[in-house]
């Protein structure tokens, strides 16, 4: 006791910061403790997240779907056009990301994407044609998570556009994503000039057909290593894949020379992966899908399977309340902005690449990818705070993706969404940002949280089933 009084006395200031004032005006240490009530003070929600805290039935519902998770076996099998990769995926419809919308409420960029995919289908032959389709009901729009897929920024896949498919070998699950355009005016920003439609034309002619040939010299590819090597050679395969697509052309080119196809059309898709840091990417996310469907539809589990945003909503799912989507107005993405844009200019949150951090990468890994703070701004030590923050709203570490600067820790995986509005801890995510008009395309990078008010909806959800 008398060593305890003998050092320097250190007040803990909970509540207005300037409540410490006084302690420091009079020399002393206030250390302030960044303190939020549960639910944010939201007193209903509150009430009923506290009888869910220690409910035993979550507990073990909890550790079924992360062990799910954490055990899944998920392997890149090849590639196919949607329509035949996708059985549940109409002739006329067209995926887009995030939860529900109608064509009256969606943003810029996504209604864009859906003309150029409309032009590329050959459904109208002009913008004005598309559009009017598009807008009479006779195209039918879903979500790209409700059938199994996910796609970046408006993540728009109709039925002949070449996918990735990602087979989960324990659960027998099966994911899919299109293929990453590149950089510049693209169809995920909305886009859909001629030059856009001539490059996916091009895709689905000529670098479809190689890597088809190219997955039937290769065979099957295991994903899980390769995500985890790339954690180590700076990756956080969301925002940045430069190592990952690095490692993934390493396996592919050897059997693309192999493939049977003319020599320059091989060349052609030599380069074009080669050039685009982000060919990955849209693998990473449909990685990340398969993980987290083999953890869906547990009875009473509260972790999160699904999170996606369409540009006007953000949206979650929980294993425990299957289907239904809880959503709340995406919010806007703080960052570094591109030379002649103002935040002014920037649509909300968009894009379903934020499934890679609802699996434990993307904005949950950037510890090991300091380099990304050069993308979206901050610094190397935010980015390891951001990810030691987010071992508050898991249920675990990921093992088999460790983390170099945490002394090869694994990654938080498993968000349960009792810990977010216990600890009023939002998911964090790192993101692109889009122009808010069709067309523009990317004009920066950032940092973003989802919505706490998706996770209240889902507490309150989850209640019910267990009553």
């Amino acid at each position: 006791m008398n060593e305890l009084f003998s050092q320097e006395i250190k007040a803990v200031n909970i509540g207005l910061e300037n409540f410490g004032d006084n302690v420091r005006q009079c020399g002393a240490q206030a250390i302030q403790l960044e303190w939020v009530p549960p639910a944010q003070g939201d007193f209903e929600t509150g009430k009923v997240l506290a009888k869910l805290v220690n409910d035993d039935r979550i507990k073990d519902a909890n550790e079924k779907a992360f062990n799910a998770y954490l055990n899944t076996q998920t392997v890149l099998t090849g590639v196919a056009l949607a329509s035949d990769a996708i059985q549940t995926l109409g002739e006329r419809t067209i995926l887009f990301a995030g939860p529900p919308i109608e064509w009256d409420r969606m943003c810029g960029p996504v209604k864009g994407a859906i003309i150029g995919a409309i032009l590329y289908e050959g459904w109208a032959d002009n913008e004005q044609h598309a559009s009017e389709l598009a807008a009479s009901g006779e195209i039918e729009f879903a979500p790209c998570q409700e059938h199994g897929a996910v796609g970046p920024m408006a993540g728009i896949i109709s039925p002949s556009m070449p996918v990735f498919m990602v087979h989960e070998k324990l659960s027998g699950q099966q994911s899919f994503s299109n293929m990453n355009e590149g950089l510049g005016k693209v169809l995920r920003f909305g886009a859909y000039s001629d030059e856009v439609l001539d490059r996916l034309n091009w895709m689905k002619n000529e670098l479809y057909p190689v890597l088809d040939s190219t997955f039937v010299k290769l065979g099957e590819l295991e994903l899980k290593p390769l995500v985890a090597q790339a954690l180590h050679m700076g990756d956080e395969v969301h925002n940045r894949n430069a190592a990952a697509t690095g490692l993934l052309l390493k396996k592919l080119v050897p059997a693309v020379l192999k493939c049977g196809k003319d020599a320059d059309v091989i060349n052609r898709a030599i380069e074009f992966m080669y050039s685009n840091d982000h060919f990955f990417l849209n693998i990473s996310m449909a990685n990340s899908k398969a993980q987290l469907m083999a953890a869906e539809h547990v009875p009473y589990s509260s972790m999160v399977t699904a999170m996606g945003r369409n540009g006007v909503e953000f949206g979650i799912r929980t294993s425990g309340t299957g289907e239904q989507w809880f959503t709340a107005p995406a919010l806007p993405v703080e960052g570094l902005l591109f030379p002649g844009f103002t935040h002014e200019d920037a649509a909300p949150d968009l894009g379903d690449s934020v499934i890679t951090e609802t699996s434990g990468v993307g904005g949950f890994a950037m510890a090991a990818s300091p380099a990304i703070v050069q993308f979206v701004g901050g610094t190397p030590a935010d980015a390891l705070a951001n990810t030691k923050q987010m071992l508050h709203i898991t249920l675990g570490r990921n093992n088999g993706l460790t983390l170099p600067p945490l002394n090869f820790q694994g990654t938080p995986a498993g968000i349960d969404a009792r810990l977010v509005v216990d600890n009023s801890i939002a998911p964090v995510i790192n993101t692109g940002i889009a122009h808010k008009d069709a067309g523009v395309g990317q004009i920066g990078a950032g940092i973003t949280r989802a919505p706490m008010e998706c996770f209240n909806q889902a507490i309150l959800a989850l209640a019910q089933t267990l009553n």
